[in-house]
């Protein structure tokens, strides 16, 4: 199950978070429909845009389900007061990368939250949160946002676990608020500058995609097999895209606006983060998926520079490390998550 939370990041941009609890327990008669589009899908898929609440802190309790936006929305229960465990006292923040959402993290924060409280951000401009046209999309608001969150939340000092877009915001926040952080976890995100092809690459890339999709089974193809990117079939990586989709009047598409996702990531391409990872002083642990985008000499590189860093990686995972081999996410993560709230 999962809990939304609304809180106000910078510029008053309304953000869902949502805390994650441990899962209900299943009727094992209870099969879905073998045809239906959200088959094998998180159970904690949050799928509607955000409905725009101003309100800090004000919390609606349920179980966001998957698919489509057409299905019940995590709107659609009693409000009530935060509460928080006291078995589970220990805050995981946990950021998805660009164009990703929370429900993201769902088999990590489902695990992460039978011994702690695991909340996971959808950023400005992404999930449920809010994407006024006219706002802020710099490295500035991400990190203040990803603040604002910890501290209406009341989760800090927490673990941070970041992944590519996500993680960048992790580090620059530890490194600026070193007392809302405990420790950290970057996952798959590069330290080096990227420079004007990549961004231009990225423009042409939104401009191949085949909008609006008929339906999710064709997100699923062209993302997992037909996108030029795909160097061999990727079937996480077509259930990665599924889950930021929405289905409008002409077809299915992403819940993000594309030009969005450019704007948050020239804000970050052309520069190097080199001198951000020195101020972290907080135990970080650096995760590469083997076959991802940070490569091996640059993740040890993040690790020497980093005062206390450490070093993971999972093998037959891609850039999509948590979400292609959760299971081997979780064996590289967990010692280190003992290890830090042990200190």
């Amino acid at each position: 199950m999962a809990r939304r939370i609304d809180v106000i990041g910078a510029g008053g941009v309304s953000l869902a978070a949502w805390e994650f609890s441990d899962p209900p327990k299943k009727d094992p008669t209870d099969r879905k429909d073998a045809g239906h589009p959200t088959d094998n899908r998180s159970e904690a898929l949050i799928p509607d845009q955000s409905t725009g609440h101003q309100s800090t802190g004000r919390q609606s309790t349920g179980e966001p389900t998957g698919g489509s936006t057409s299905g019940p929305s995590a709107e659609d229960g009693a409000r009530s007061e935060p509460t928080a465990s006291p078995e589970r006292t220990t805050g995981v923040f946990l950021l998805h990368g660009l164009m990703g959402r929370a429900s993201h993290w769902a088999s990590t924060a489902r695990w992460l939250s039978e011994r702690h409280r695991a909340v996971a951000l959808d950023q400005r401009g992404h999930g449920r949160s809010e994407k006024p046209p006219k706002a802020a999309f710099t490295r500035e608001a991400y990190v203040e946002d990803a603040e604002a969150a910890l501290e209406q939340l009341g989760l800090g000092p927490a673990v941070l676990i970041g992944h590519a877009m996500g993680a960048l915001t992790a580090w620059q926040l530890a490194a600026k608020r070193p007392d809302l952080v405990s420790g950290l976890i970057i996952c798959d995100m590069r330290a080096s500058a990227l420079g004007a092809a990549s961004q231009r690459e990225w423009a042409d890339w939104f401009e191949s995609w085949p909008v609006p999709f008929a339906t999710l089974a064709d997100v699923r193809k062209w993302f997992g097999e037909d996108d030029p990117w795909v160097e061999r079939p990727n079937p996480a990586r077509g259930e990665f895209y599924a889950e930021v989709m929405q289905e409008s009047p002409d077809g299915w598409r992403p819940v993000f606006e594309p030009e969005q996702m450019l704007k948050s990531r020239e804000t970050w391409v052309y520069d190097a983060h080199w001198e951000e990872l020195t101020q972290v002083r907080c135990p970080t642990l650096v995760v590469r998926g083997l076959d991802g985008e940070l490569g091996r000499a640059e993740a040890q590189e993040m690790v020497r520079v980093l005062p206390l860093g450490e070093y993971a990686e999972v093998t037959d995972a891609g850039h999509l490390v948590h979400y292609d081999q959760p299971d081997g996410w979780r064996a590289a993560i967990e010692p280190f998550l003992d290890g830090v709230l042990a200190r």
